[in-house]
């Protein structure tokens, strides 16, 4: 937006500091005037005869008094300017890192020194916001990289396998129509996942009533079979645990949860539990599992996009895309909630998620 030039900050204080100053002595000549000189006879005698009368008065103060109001605009001038650039020095500073940040430079900080105040709070706000934006842009980059690299993937073994059955004629064209379909399927879900992850971290869905005890045992439900093949057992337990939110986002984050919790499991005889509780303004929903024991160190990082657990059991059929935490958490996110991840002592991981009750 074009806007036409007008007057600096430092420039609109300076003439308010000066007007103050020329206003007040404007103020004090007039009292001077209305309580003092008013009263002074203008006669020739003067006051009793012997004092000066009002018209000497005025004509010897009048040129004093103009040259007190000159000095008091002078110096209101000449010290508002000073005094305007010294408090504006602060707001110098944050409007040069602005301009950094605008230019795509992320990494300067103001870090303004001194006592607390408006502008300090200012600039820390700001450094807060900088600091955010930093890390927004930094994982954006590396989540850009990542499903680059992911999505290159399937293509690149799709054109292998057409460049083989193009060379050799004989090969079994059945085989290869498998393994395309198979590779196909991959580049599909991982896609689909990517536009889910997107639309969960916009936030723009319609909200409604949601029961997660039934989002629970739907997605329970769902992965049963799953679990039995791999010999797991799957429970659901708890009560009524409502809030507000997207039905289809909440049903994908439980089932990820779930999912992830069946997958990285001990290879026979694990448990999966899924509780659900109203815990007075807050709904929870805890998510436990057997499997082996996970590194403390290793808890941050596996709600990161394309982060699968390699210190985990897994199984190659099971490998994912590494974002099922991913899309949990950006979930919980837009729902205003929370996702705590911590390792159970025996082994396995407890994922518990806060969300508002509604």
């Amino acid at each position: 937006m074009v806007r036409r030039p007008g007057l600096s900050a430092r420039l609109k204080l300076t003439l308010s500091y000066a007007g103050f100053l020329a206003v007040a002595g404007a103020l004090l000549l007039a009292v001077v005037w209305l309580f003092l000189l008013r009263y002074v006879p203008d006669n020739s005698q003067g006051l009793l005869g012997v004092s000066p009368n009002r018209y000497l008065l005025v004509h010897t103060f009048a040129p004093a008094a103009a040259v007190a109001m000159g000095f008091l605009l002078v110096f209101g001038l000449v010290g508002g300017w000073l005094l305007a650039g010294r408090m504006l020095a602060p707001l110098t500073r944050i409007t040069a890192a602005a301009r950094l940040a605008g230019s795509g430079s992320l990494s300067h900080r103001i870090r303004m020194e001194g006592r607390q105040d408006e502008f300090r709070e200012l600039s820390d706000t700001f450094d807060s916001m900088l600091e955010r934006l930093e890390s927004h842009v930094a994982e954006q980059r590396r989540f850009a990289a990542n499903a680059s690299h992911e999505l290159r993937t399937p293509l690149a073994i799709s054109r292998t396998l057409l460049d083989v059955a193009r060379r050799d004629p004989s090969r079994d064209r059945d085989e290869v129509l498998a393994r395309l379909q198979t590779v196909n399927a991959r580049a599909i879900g991982l896609t689909e996942a990517l536009l889910l992850l997107s639309r969960s971290d916009r936030g723009t869905f319609d909200r409604e009533d949601v029961d997660l005890s039934l989002v629970a045992e739907e997605a329970a439900e769902t992965l049963l079979p799953t679990a039995e093949g791999r010999g797991i057992s799957l429970a659901v337990t708890g009560g009524e645990a409502r809030t507000r939110g997207s039905a289809e986002l909440l049903l994908r984050m439980v089932t990820n949860l779930v999912q992830n919790a069946v997958v990285h499991n001990l290879p026979a005889g694990g448990t999966v539990t899924v509780h659900t509780a109203a815990d007075g303004d807050t709904s929870l929903l805890r998510v436990e599992n057997t499997g082996p024991a996970v590194r403390p160190e290793l808890l941050p990082t596996l709600t990161e996009p394309f982060q699968r657990g390699t210190e985990r059991a897994r199984t190659d059929e099971h490998a994912g895309v590494g974002l099922g935490l991913a899309i949990a958490h950006s979930v919980v996110r837009a729902h205003a909630g929370t996702l705590d991840l911590a390792p159970r002592p025996d082994g396995g991981l407890a994922v518990t998620v806060r969300l508002p009750a509604a």
